[in-house]
Order: structure tokens, then sequence, then C-alpha cells
């Protein structure tokens, strides 16, 4: 069999795929890109025995049909160098050879049987379906993902829990340390429901949706997600079990609100940071009327920095310390030109909202303090 097809989209279509491979694959073909031509329709397939990601992709001047296996490394490797080009395949369906010509040479590898290549699990009977923009699956994902935990032992904080209700979808990430709740009111349901995505497939959702528009439409049961977008069918195990009462943790009472510049204060963060000790990178933030003083040091090695910068805060005076890094991930994921941090004392976790919200949404990232030895 054979097919012509561009250089630059098989390689970049190959490159995503692999994005889901796993560099420890306890099943050899799982190395692989699984590759099913039928008529002039490539089909291509990655998996990790978890998350499986399949694209379809015109090809022309096809000849023959059947399902073969290449390592993904190797065909990324044969095609990368090549310039733009139109390009011919062809496959010998007995010894699985592969051959790749191009405008000035030709290239050879092996392949394999795509028999073995494990079948995704499908959906069950039970299912549901939401449809959403994919800018706003993105945009959600893009600012909850950071928040996700790596916990063994409370395996339901290591995704996004997509909690659907009649008047709103809410994107929840926490780790114990931070959360993001990102409500949507745009999204509605007669019927509620939830599921948790794990972060791997969240994660690549994300880098596809970046490049691809349209809608996303979700189908999942109790167990399984099937997410179809442009050019891509993501299919993965969701994680199973109850996700904690987020709304629970965010304090709704914190009496000092200071409204300062978002950009002026991450360059601050960002310079004052390397100064900090890299065992905690903790950032202190001494509040008073009028100027925020961002400030670390590094007893160790005698290092510090100390920023000054303008704020609107007219409460009493407050030091309170968080982690650079996290709080800088925090602001990263606010749009909004000002920011408002909700404050109630030293011990109690701080709320980061936007000045302005964005329209049909309401955003909220909470942090909690680290002690200071003051």
């Amino acid at each position: 069999m054979n097919f012509n097809v561009s250089s630059a989209v098989l390689c970049s279509r190959i490159q995503t795929l692999n994005k889901i491979i796993s560099s420890k694959n306890s099943i050899q073909i799982l190395d692989c890109v699984l590759f099913n031509l039928q008529q002039n329709k490539l089909t291509m397939t990655a998996s990790d025995g978890e998350i499986t990601l399949l694209t379809n992709l015109d090809v022309n001047e096809s000849s023959g049909s059947g399902v073969f296996a290449i390592n993904s490394q190797q065909i990324i490797n044969g095609l990368k160098e090549i310039s733009d080009q139109p390009i011919q395949i062809s496959v010998d369906e007995n010894t699985y050879a592969i051959e790749i010509r191009y405008q000035n040479g030709n290239s050879k590898f092996i392949g394999q049987s795509g028999a073995e290549y494990p079948i995704p699990q499908r959906i069950g009977n039970d299912t549901k379906t939401i449809v959403l923009g994919s800018a706003l699956l993105q945009n959600g994902i893009s600012r909850a993902v950071f928040a996700t935990a790596d916990d063994e032992l409370r395996p339901v904080m290591n995704g996004i829990y997509f909690d659907i209700a009649e008047d709103s979808l809410t994107f929840v990430a926490s780790d114990g340390h931070k959360l993001v709740r990102n409500r949507n009111m745009k999204v509605k349901s007669d019927n509620p429901t939830s599921f948790i995505l794990p972060k791997k497939p969240a994660k690549m959702l994300k880098d596809i949706l970046v490049k691809d528009g349209g809608d996303a439409i979700i189908n999942f049961d109790n167990s399984y997600a099937e997410i179809i977008v442009e050019n891509y069918i993501l299919s993965c195990r969701l994680i199973e079990g109850r996700y904690p009462n987020y709304n629970s943790v965010i304090p709704t009472d914190n009496p000092y609100k200071v409204r300062i510049d978002r950009q002026a204060l991450l360059g601050a963060l960002r310079r004052v940071l390397v100064f900090a000790s890299s065992s905690t990178s903790l950032i202190r933030l001494r509040i008073d009327i009028g100027v925020l003083n961002v400030s670390a040091q590094d007893i160790d090695f005698s290092t510090s920095a100390e920023e000054k910068i303008m704020c609107e805060y007219d409460g009493s005076p407050m030091n309170i310390g968080f982690k650079g890094p996290f709080l800088i991930d925090i602001l990263n994921g606010i749009n909004s030109q000002d920011v408002i941090l909700e404050l109630a004392d030293p011990s109690r976790a701080g709320v980061i909202v936007p000045a302005e919200q964005e329209p049909d949404e309401d955003l909220l990232m909470l942090l909690m303090p680290m002690m200071l030895n003051d």
C-alpha cells in the first residue's frame, strides 16, 4: 500500500501523538504509532495504555488499505529534517518494510504489524454528553491544571474536577496548598453531573485546543471519557471517587482587601524570588496603607531583595508569607489588569481574584500562607 501526504502536516500530527507515549511502556508496541489506511483516509493512534489519542488525515493518491505500526521516534526522526513537501510512503504488507520518498531522496526502515495494538476501552451505555467551545475548555483547563496534585493517597486530587450544574460549569483543582475555582455561567445543564479529568490528558487537551477551534464534544460515563475536538479524539480513564467540597474551604469573610497592578506584582515577585531560599521559596508581603513591600532572603547565602509597589489598601499593617512560584502561577492564570488580594491574618488562606471578572465568569484562586519567623 502507498499514499501521498504533506511531510510537515504528517510530522506535526505524529509529534502531537508522541506526547501521549510513555518512555517506560510495558508493552513494546505502545512505543509505536498505529496507522490505519482506508481509501484516502489515514487514521493514526497513540496510547500509553490509559490514554489514547487518535487523529485523522486526508491523503492523496492512495492505493491499498491496511493497518501497520511504526516506532514513533523513528518516524519523527525520518520526517523532521525533510522540508515541507509532498512525500510518498510505501508499505510492504507482508514484511512491513517502509519507504519514504521525497524530492531529493528516500529513507527506508521496518515497521510492524498493528494486530497486537490494544483497542481503547469504549464508553458504556450510560453515556452523558456536554458540548463546549474549544476556547472555553482550553481556558478552563489552562487556569486550573497547575493546581492539581500528585498525591498517591488522594487520587481524586490529581485531576481537574468538572462540576456541571444547572446554571454553570465549574473547573476546580487543588493540591491542598492552592486552589482554583473557575465558574462559567455560559454552560448550563438540565442534569447536573460531574467527573474528574486526570492531569496528563488535561495537559494534552490544553495543547491540542490551542491549535484548533470549533466545539469540543465530551462523552463520558462513570469510568471513561471521550473528547472530540477538531482533528483529534482523546479517550482516557477518569479518576473515580468523590471530590471534596471545595466551597467549604474558601473563606468568605476576609476583611482586608489589597488592589494592585498584576503585572507590577508579577515583575517584583520574579525579581525578588531569585534571592529567596531555594528550599522554601518564601516571599514575604508586608502590606501598609498605599504600599506593598515584596521581599525575600536566603540566610545561608547572605542574599536578600526587596521591592515596593503602590497599591490600594487602607487597613491595618500586615505581614504574610507565600511560596513564590505558587503565587506567580496564580497571577499568570488571571487576565485582568488589577487583582485583589483578600486577606484575614497571616495564618489563614489568601484569596486572589481579578478586579474585573470576564463576562459570564467567576474566577477565584486561593493560596495557603507560609509561616513567618519574625
